[in-house]
């Protein structure tokens, strides 16, 4: 049988194997008709030496070509979306419509552009002189970027297409991209019109590379390899944290997002007002795309008065009445039913019909779990288990103080939501739980679901850990997504015409500039 072959060197060749695999449709739970490789290490050697080689050329490059590049393959991406939506359907069981023609692969081009814009207007390179002292910096590429992407979402957090593998061209970065098991031939199709891209804008081919799959002690072997600038990860905890003390051996910069329950607090004055609309919204985010975003809002305290139960009943109603969605891989049901087993034992009372679903596709029952205050507190580690899909659990508290005593005893997460009355009653409370909660998250809201992650500038994927590996960078936001791939390179006293270009004073693209102690900002 065919076996893809795999992007090293500027070339398409056949891997250095040690084993291979098959991709699954999740929607069938049938084996797809397609073979990829697993490498060996002398794929990861090849890729580390020529990624090398491509970070030492792409210094010299102007930034000009890579934002052609980012933009020649945004528009490559959109010339071939029939195609690439329909890989990604069958590989991932997402829908078609709106999901991944209408909302996903427009954000992917759309994150390539603003990244291109970025590596065009130097925004992410804060550049700063002191012409005083003759002292300057800036942001400069930090090396070949390793990137492995998820499963829920092949395109716009694709290793070689997403936002992290836009941001680190944008910054002047090589990637060695790991395609997803879960969707191999969707990351194939993206790096082919990658590669062409390169070609087109005259960068270097190991710009790009693409390795399939790795086993788990290589990939940890090349997180620790001096070659390698930065990694990134999207994923489970195990993995991720496993990526991560080998980066962390070597002083690697390693920008991991690895769990987050998300969680949501209803305030009494909140449910009074309108506790059925909050339930359907509450319902509608948390069962979007299966519950298969790592925003989902995963807990949610709620008041222990009848406004509670009856916004719990309803939730419970919605949740069974929806037909429940198809995961993304035997691994995450398998992995859904386990994190759901062990809040079981825990102690979680289930407040849905647990009747399994009849059908080949991967798929568990709408879930929702309710837990009291007092419980949650006896072991808030276990109350924590991450339930990547269609579930979550209501924790019912008893007082503003209970509620303030469950946020403290949280992980970091990416997303925090408190719900509260339009009409002031709920502010009191706001004001001591507020504090608490946005010292937890990356992402504060009112009044509003975290499922959407809007692609802006002030936006911050992130957050405490585990909710990522380091609270002070998104994953999200263009140019705060660039400086994440770059290194701070400071000249002191170093002669004009030595200076990279925009460091020399006749630049006009300076940000930062101080003449006689007086700084000021130059527009860019």
């Amino acid at each position: 049988m065919y076996t893809a072959p795999v992007l090293i060197a500027g070339e398409w060749r056949q891997a250095a194997e040690c084993g291979r695999f098959q991709p699954t449709n999740p929607s069938t739970a049938n084996t797809i008709d397609r073979t990829y490789p697993v490498s060996n290490w002398s794929d990861c050697d090849s890729a580390l030496d020529a990624a090398g080689a491509a970070a030492n050329t792409l210094k010299k490059v102007p930034a000009e070509s890579r934002s052609r590049f980012l933009e020649l393959y945004a528009d490559a991406i959109e010339a071939s979306a029939d195609e690439l939506c329909a890989l990604a359907h069958e590989e991932t069981g997402l829908p078609l419509e709106p999901r991944l023609r209408s909302v996903e692969l427009p954000r992917t081009t759309g994150q390539l552009r603003a990244a291109a814009q970025a590596a065009r207007d130097h925004s992410w390179t804060r550049a700063t002189l002191d012409t005083t002292a003759n002292i300057r910096s800036m942001h400069a590429p930090i090396g070949p970027v390793m990137i492995f992407g998820p499963n829920n979402f092949p395109f716009a957090f694709n290793g070689v297409a997403g936002g992290d593998f836009a941001a680190a061209i944008a910054a002047g970065n090589p990637v060695i991209a790991k395609a997803h098991n879960a969707h191999p031939g969707t990351c194939l199709k993206l790096a082919k019109l990658a590669f062409q891209a390169l070609m087109d804008a005259d960068l270097p081919l190991a710009t790009v590379q693409l390795l399939f799959g790795i086993g788990r002690e290589d990939g940890c072997r090349m997180m620790a390899d001096k070659r390698l600038g930065a990694g990134t990860f999207t994923g489970s905890r195990r993995a991720g944290l496993a990526l991560k003390q080998a980066a962390d051996k070597v002083g690697t910069p390693f920008y991991a997002e690895l769990s987050s329950i998300n969680p949501v607090v209803m305030l009494p004055g909140a449910l009074r007002e309108h506790g059925e609309a909050l339930a359907g919204e509450f319902a509608l985010s948390c069962l979007m795309g299966t519950g298969q975003f790592c925003t989902n809002p995963g807990l949610v305290v709620v008041p222990a008065n009848n406004d509670g139960e009856l916004f719990i009943a309803r939730c419970g109603e919605l949740f069974d009445s929806t037909e429940p969605g198809t995961l993304l891989s035997a691994g995450t049901q398998q992995g859904l039913q386990r994190a759901i087993a062990q809040l079981r034992e825990a102690g979680a009372t289930l407040a849905t019909n647990s009747t399994p679903v009849n059908e080949p596709r991967f798929c568990i029952p709408n879930t929702l779990l309710t837990v009291r205050g007092s419980e949650f507190l006896s072991s808030p580690e276990a109350f924590q288990t991450e339930a990547f899909g269609n579930a979550a659990l209501m924790v019912i508290s008893e007082s503003t103080e209970q509620t303030a005593d469950i946020l403290r005893s949280l992980e970091g997460n990416l997303t925090g939501c408190i719900y509260s009355a339009s009409d002031g009653t709920d502010d009191q409370r706001y004001e001591i739980i507020e504090p608490i909660l946005r010292g937890k998250v990356g992402r504060l809201l009112n009044d509003k679901m975290p499922t959407g992650v809007a692609v802006s500038p002030a936006m911050n994927h992130g957050g405490p850990f585990p909710a990522s590996g380091h609270p002070g960078f998104t994953a999200v936001g263009v140019p705060a997504s660039v400086v994440r791939f770059s290194k701070l390179d400071c000249y002191d006293n170093v002669r004009p015409h030595r200076l990279p270009p925009l460091l020399q004073d006749e630049n006009p693209l300076n940000a930062w500039r101080s003449v006689d102690g007086n700084w000021t900002r130059e527009p860019i």
